[in-house]
């Protein structure tokens, strides 16, 4: 377990509880999202360190279940090694081991015809809004929270960039490093539109991402969804720090 891990996990628990109800539950911080029943957004964080009995694993499991959401947890295992045992032995199953990735040189290479900007207007911000929702395949209508979340982002630190055509100035990608917590942040919500794929465009907003974030004199981390996203973010200039379990019954 290192210094960066453990910063790292606290600043996941820091960001996870953000417009979510908590509960504390033995060593656990559970997140659950009213409205929204997805799995990414209902989830549980240990304790740094922390242990569980079968008992608190028992009242985690049954606060998801009276809201109707899937028992989860997302968390760096090195920090809290007592716990993953325990959840399997309550019959929790590993939906994946992430790669987390961190970053301490970033590489910047643009496409040709492409532009990498931080929104400024609320037609830019509208723009990053539109990407991610299409890339990530929400349902429509765009909300305006959505937009509004990425104005709060950058008007609280974090750092967002729109990718658009530098002709057109049609949107084509965006993406984002959230607001710092104990000078760490995370790089999330990369998405290219279906148009405009495999040219490097996510590569190069990560890095571009990153390069801000180091500017500013922080440690910047990512999960990647796989090897293939982390063979994207070492182009980035992100290497490998360990991983992210993602467990649920």
């Amino acid at each position: 377990m290192t210094g960066l891990a453990c910063r790292i996990q606290d600043a996941l628990r820091h960001q996870a509880p953000r417009g979510r109800d908590t509960e504390r539950i033995g060593p656990f911080l559970a997140t659950f999202t009213r409205e929204i029943d997805n799995p990414y957004l209902n989830y549980a964080i240990p304790d740094e360190g922390g242990s569980a009995s079968p008992a608190d694993v028992g009242a985690l499991v049954a606060a998801y279940r009276a809201r109707d959401r899937k028992p989860r947890l997302e968390y760096i295992p090195s920090t809290a090694p007592e716990i993953e045992p325990v959840l399997l032995d309550a019959g929790f199953e590993i939906e994946g081991r992430l790669p987390l990735m961190t970053c301490v040189e970033a590489h910047v290479a643009i496409p040709g015809g492409i532009e990498l900007v931080p929104p400024q207007s609320e037609e830019e911000f509208l723009g990053v809004a539109q990407v991610q929702w299409e890339a990530y395949g929400e349902p429509e209508p765009l909300p305006q929270r959505a937009i509004d979340g990425l104005r709060r982002t950058a008007d609280n630190g974090g750092v967002v960039v729109l990718a658009r055509d530098s002709k057109t100035g049609e949107p084509a990608g965006g993406g984002l490093c959230v607001a710092p917590h104990d000078g760490v942040t995370e790089l999330t919500s990369i998405g290219v539109r279906k148009a405009f794929r495999r040219r490097g465009i996510a590569a190069a907003m990560a890095g571009w991402l990153a390069q801000a974030a180091l500017d500013r004199g922080l440690s910047v981390f990512l999960m990647a969804m796989g090897a293939d996203k982390a063979r994207i973010y070492s182009r980035a200039g992100f290497v490998e720090h360990g991983e992210v379990l993602h467990i649920s019954v």
